[in-house]
């Protein structure tokens, strides 16, 4: 930790500081220089708060130099990870697709969406049993009876399947129906609770980005998954809320490269949700592959114009098939494979 004291500070308040970190069984070394003197804190600085120093007489700011995130940063793991999901390699050279319907509404449906995604070439299936909705008057999903009806349009085709976890409570149903990724949403991505439950089982979770949370916050939240036991952790960007109300959410293109700096767990990008409209997704989609994406989430339905939810985003089969396409080609230009 860099402890920075404020010009002028006095000798008895630079010796104060110092003997808070060794009374914390760290050692110190201080630099005396003609307009500051800065103290660094050397050893296990996670005995120390940065908050304490700073409510201390003469310290301007007080900084940790260690990550807080330590399981997922790649500091603690140079070489990226790959998430192997029933034998199906995330991260790595091979670009994934998960596609499928917003929410899940019939067997007739999800065996139609199930038939377009293996058709269209993508390796797991998405689809939405329970749903966080803004109005409590909208579809919520079917719930377990959904989950049910999705492994049996997925079995058919050997499709893993991706679905939202929102309550802890429900954790062992999802166990007990055999889901393959866990996905934790957006407004549910600082729910600690929810985050440590799912870091004690041994199930792949997807962890979507917070409608207005920074990539520290965000690598934070993994932490909790990963101190749990659970190390098997896909970051997903899904767009950021901002000012802007041309489209329904910010694609921060920019985290990918960002994160994948900062840790070693693979990330994907859910187009659909940061475009809000179908014709924005192909775009979308193509740029995160292009800017090093390991992954999409994208939503597909047989019949967007009948879907129950999120009706405007979803792509219809042929779409997603010609998408395919053209993201085989850009991961080929950046060297890797769909």
């Amino acid at each position: 930790m860099i402890i920075v004291m404020k010009h002028g500070a006095a000798d008895t308040e630079v010796d104060a500081v110092v003997s808070k970190i060794r009374e914390a069984g760290l050692r110190e070394h201080v630099s005396r220089g003609a307009e500051l003197t800065i103290i660094g804190a050397i050893g296990d600085e996670g005995k120390l708060s940065p908050a304490h120093f700073e409510m201390m007489p003469g310290v301007d700011r007080a900084t940790r130099v260690v990550k807080q995130y330590k399981i997922v940063s790649r500091d603690t793991h140079p070489q990226g990870s790959i998430i192997n999901i029933r034998g199906i390699p995330l991260g790595g050279e091979q670009i994934q697709v998960i596609a499928g319907p917003c929410s899940i509404e019939t067997q007739e449906q999800m065996d139609i969406a199930a038939d377009a995604v293996a058709a269209a070439g993508c390796s797991m299936m998405r689809g939405g049993a329970f749903k966080p909705r803004t109005s409590p008057y909208a579809f919520q999903g079917l719930g377990v009876e959904g989950l049910e009806i999705f492994q049996q349009a997925a079995r058919s085709h050997n499709l893993p399947i991706v679905t939202e976890l929102m309550d802890v409570r429900m954790l062992d149903t999802f166990i007990e129906h055999d889901v393959d990724v866990i996905q934790i949403g957006a407004r549910n991505m600082q729910n600690f609770d929810l985050l440590k439950e799912v870091g004690r089982v041994n199930k792949p979770v997807i962890l979507k980005r917070g409608l207005s949370a920074t990539i520290s916050e965000w690598l934070m939240s993994a932490e909790y998954i990963a101190a749990g036991g659970n190390h098997n952790i896909i970051f997903c960007e899904r767009g950021i809320r901002t000012f802007e109300t041309a489209y329904r959410n910010v694609l921060d293109i920019t985290a990918i490269p960002v994160l994948k700096r900062e840790t070693h767990l693979p990330v994907i990008v859910d187009p659909s949700h940061a475009g809000g409209k179908a014709w924005m997704v192909p775009a979308l989609a193509q740029a995160a592959v292009a800017a090093g994406a390991d992954g999409l989430l994208i939503e597909m339905h047989p019949n967007p114009c009948e879907a129950w939810c999120d009706a405007d985003q979803a792509l219809s089969p042929q779409e997603l098939k010609q998408l395919m396409v053209t993201l085989s080609a850009i991961a080929t230009a950046v060297g890797r494979k769909l």
